[in-house]
């Protein structure tokens, strides 16, 4: 597409730009299509578990079942490798990508904020987002675990409910470059998430090359909790800081005593 005259006002130009990344409206049937794919990406980005592990062809089954595309693709090659291998070899796979490395943390409000405040208000920002559209996440899961994000997409639809998944983009791009990295078979997950989302703009690419090189950011003031240099981790719930109190002066009688 040719670059907008400069004589176009600004504005115009931002959301003409915005207008062709928008994608086109869709069909029912593909609104249906793709809420089954987000769903499945929500149950194979959890924690292989037994229930899991006995799921393989049942799950197997539903994706070769989806309609062609390319991120039906991707989930087929990913479930080609989950149905092979042994079951303690998928959880200690998922631990080493998902749980010891922090560029693929599942956590995405942990790439905007990082060990901060910041994230707190965030994570709290998200659970009302969720209580707002009539849903809860399951006790003791953070609202911003990329699988509940996923889930909450698959049921709220294509536009409030990806909105979480538009945001946390760079997050995205991020755990997708270092899954390609590891070459992990998880990165075919990601990779037919991103199919589903517009594409990265110029600078979504450097936010997200900063980002590899730096890591999210960190801040050591109001985090008692945490004291002694050790950081809360991705799972880890940050909550904001609280306002102090007002102080009220005591109430006392006037000097003469009561009237």
């Amino acid at each position: 597409m040719s670059p907008l005259p400069a004589t176009v006002p600004a504005v115009v130009r931002t959301r003409l730009r915005a207008a062709v990344r928008r994608p086109s409206r869709l069909t029912p049937d593909e609104v249906r299509d793709r809420a089954l794919v987000l769903r499945l990406l929500s149950l194979l980005l959890q924690y292989p578990d037994a229930e899991l592990a006995a799921a393989r062809p049942a799950v197997a089954a539903a994706v070769r079942a989806l309609a062609p595309s390319p991120a039906a693709t991707e989930l087929a090659s990913f479930t080609d490798w989950f149905a092979e291998r042994e079951p303690q070899a998928l959880e200690r796979h998922y631990v080493e990508m998902f749980d010891l490395r922090r560029k693929s943390s599942l956590y995405l409000t942990y790439y905007l904020h990082g060990d901060t405040r910041r994230r707190g208000m965030a994570l709290l920002t998200l659970a009302q987002r969720y209580r707002a559209a009539g849903w809860e996440t399951a006790d003791g899961e953070l609202p911003d675990h990329l699988p509940v994000v996923l889930e909450f997409a698959a049921l709220s639809g294509p536009g409030p409910g990806e909105a979480p998944l538009r945001q946390h983009r760079r997050g995205l791009e991020l755990i997708h470059r270092a899954l390609t990295q590891a070459d992990s078979p998880y990165r075919h997950l990601l990779t037919a998430l991103l199919t589903l989302l517009p594409p990265p703009t110029e600078a979504d690419l450097k936010a997200v090359a900063e980002l590899a090189a730096a890591g999210p950011p960190n801040e050591d003031v109001g985090l008692d909790p945490y004291a002694g240099g050790l950081f809360a981790p991705p799972s880890a719930f940050v909550p904001p800081e609280q306002a102090p109190p007002t102080l009220m002066p005591p109430l006392t009688p006037p000097p003469d005593g009561p009237r």
